[in-house]
C-alpha cells in the first residue's frame, strides 16, 4: 500500500476517486493526521502536505492519528491510548 499524495495527482483524478469510494479518508502527511474528507480543518491543508487513503487499514499502517476536529471520539480513544 502506498500513500496517495494530492500533489502527485490531478484534481480530476481525485473527485473521481472520491465520488467511486476509493478514497474515504484525507489527512494531513506531515502531521500524520487524518479525517473525514468533509473535516473543515483538512479543507484548510495545502496539496503539498494533503494524503488520501483508500482503507482504513491504510490509516494505521501508516500510523495516522484520527482528527480531534471531525473524529472526536476515534481522538479520544486515541488519546487515552485506547487503539
Amino acid at each position: 500500500m502506498s500513500l496517495l499524495l494530492h500533489k502527485e495527482m490531478m484534481d480530476v483524478s481525485v473527485r473521481k476517486n472520491i465520488r467511486h469510494g476509493q478514497i474515504i479518508f484525507g489527512g494531513n502527511y506531515r502531521q500524520k493526521i487524518y479525517g473525514h474528507l468533509n473535516c473543515s480543518s483538512g479543507k484548510k491543508l495545502k496539496k503539498d502536505k494533503r494524503v488520501f487513503f483508500t482503507c482504513m487499514d491504510e490509516v494505521f499502517l501508516q500510523g495516522f492519528r484520527p482528527c480531534g476536529n471531525c473524529m472526536k471520539a476515534a481522538y479520544k480513544k486515541w488519546k487515552d491510548g485506547f487503539v
